[in-house]
């Protein structure tokens, strides 16, 4: 199996696969689907095998943190571990009311429910230390301050239970965000169907931070023909550039051409779906001159990337 090509995760220093994985499909019902423990064993020694050395996960995952601590946690000089901080936790997590419509729960930046969270997840991963935790939910600067949560991981980096810490960020608050200079990477939703973060992923990247992409396989394969990405795609009349590749192939290749990528986590609880992600993630980066391309239909389509105040 040929090596999978790899990065460095800005001024972490770390080489980290450009294709990631995403654990959130491991969490289970009722949030998501039912999900066994042999598929989630099975998927997360394949991602290992096919030489994938990027994980990430989140407490807010339902069950994906214990199941990588029970499958995996004999492989931990393998992969580079991220989760999130910020979910609820301990006590305030046994004690949360029902999640809002939209399935979310809250997040709390206390110091308390920082250091119980990162707590937690070494606990459930079986682990000594995470080497990235981010804070979930884009908090603003003073919500990260006001009441400790930023100076809380920062002594649990000091500790040594956390090696960098990043944040998972998106408009309006990601700008004020980079601006702090305080984070080893941002994970920031980008694809292109959603270009949105695209000058900003610039940004934090020449601030010396690493780029982690979510969402960067997002609405390219079978049954997402719907909604607004899908409109954008029809109208701006694409499929001329995707030639004989799959939609999913060309929108994973079209977000590691973006040249301040770092990795891009892509979930699956499917092997052949991985195979196939590894697979477009060999063919490289689309074309220059179609990403060009692309970039300027996609734009008339009103997938563009916002401006960005001067500093």
């Amino acid at each position: 199996m040929p090596d999978l090509p790899k990065r460095t995760l800005g001024r972490t220093g770390m080489d980290v696969t450009t294709l990631g994985y995403g654990a959130m499909e491991l969490r289970g019902a009722p949030r998501g689907r039912d999900v066994s423990d042999e598929q989630a064993e099975r998927i997360l020694n394949v991602v290992l095998d096919a030489g994938i050395n990027f994980i990430d996960t989140s407490i807010d995952y339902g069950v994906a943190e214990e199941r990588i601590g029970r499958f995996i946690s004999h492989r931990r000089s393998e992969f580079f571990l991220a989760s999130k901080c910020g979910c609820l936790a301990g006590d305030l997590l046994n004690n949360a009311p029902p999640p809002s419509a939209n399935g979310r729960q809250p997040h709390v930046y206390t110091k308390e429910n920082i250091v119980t969270g990162v707590e937690q997840s070494l606990r459930r991963m079986k682990t000594d230390y995470l080497d990235l935790v981010q804070f979930h939910g884009s908090p603003s600067k003073a919500q990260l301050e006001e009441h400790g949560g930023l100076a809380a991981l920062q002594d649990l980096q000091r500790q040594g239970k956390v090696r960098f810490i990043g944040i998972s960020g998106t408009v309006p608050n990601l700008d004020e965000q980079i601006n702090m200079g305080v984070f080893d990477s941002f994970q920031i939703p980008y694809s292109a169907l959603e270009r949105t973060h695209e000058t900003l992923i610039e940004k934090a990247s020449a601030a010396g931070a690493g780029i982690v992409i979510r969402g960067g396989a997002a609405k390219g394969g079978p049954g997402k023909e719907q909604g607004d990405s899908w409109d954008v795609w029809q109208q701006v009349r694409i499929d001329d550039l995707v030639g004989d590749m799959s939609r999913q192939e060309f929108v994973l290749r079209f977000t590691i051409s973006h040249p301040d990528l770092d990795t891009t986590i892509v979930g699956t609880i499917n092997p052949d779906h991985l195979q196939d992600n590894v697979t477009a993630l060999l063919a490289g980066p689309l074309p220059a001159d179609v990403y060009t391309e692309a970039k300027l239909r996609l734009a008339q389509g009103g997938s563009a990337p916002i401006a960005i105040p001067a500093t």
